[in-house]
């Protein structure tokens, strides 16, 4: 998979693991942990709601906080007792109007696949196609597949964002607090 960006995420939508490309472009959400705070697994919730550069990074920062928040819900519907979502949630609820209201209208939504427009801060501007994939064996964890039709100028962007990842010393591992199952005692 040297061509597609990957990454594994729990139900939290905490990123557990990811491929030299899928750290690559992720770089400003990973960054964006790099930057203070306590030791935890880059969140992409915490991301779109919390930083302030994630409307520039996500295109459609609309539809990807939907996205988020329907996940989000879909999980706590699946493990309603789970304490670390729940401090998530009121994490988020106490620090973002929007992701407050969006949380309010009980939507729950897959992720599942379609097309994803970045900005990204080393690329620019590049459309991908994304596939969600979930591993039946580990319930709550899913594989994100991002890919670009070859020869495309997001095809190419790609390119050059492994041939970055390949001189990062710390492309394709993460900063986890976090168990590799993904799982939390408690």
């Amino acid at each position: 998979m040297t061509e597609t960006a990957a990454f594994l995420r729990n139900g939290r939508l905490d990123i557990l693991a990811a491929n030299p490309l899928g750290h690559a472009l992720y770089s400003p959400v990973f960054d964006s942990l790099a930057s203070g705070g306590p030791r935890r697994p880059a969140n992409l919730a915490r991301f779109i709601f919390l930083d302030d550069q994630s409307p520039q990074f996500y295109r459609d920062w609309d539809g990807i906080a939907h996205a988020a928040v329907g996940s989000l819900r879909a999980e706590a519907g699946r493990a309603p007792h789970d304490r670390t979502l729940t401090s998530l949630v009121g994490e988020l609820s106490l620090r973002s109007q929007p992701f407050r209201e969006l949380w309010a209208a009980h939507d729950v939504e897959y992720y599942r696949s379609g097309i994803q427009p970045f900005r990204h801060p080393l690329v620019g501007d590049l459309d991908l196609e994304y596939d969600a994939l979930e591993i039946p064996a580990d319930p709550g964890q899913t594989i994100i597949i991002y890919s670009a039709e070859p020869g495309s100028a997001a095809h190419q962007a790609l390119g050059i964002l492994a041939s970055w990842a390949a001189t990062q010393p710390r492309a394709g591992r993460l900063n986890t607090a976090e168990p590799p199952d993904g799982h939390t005692p408690g």
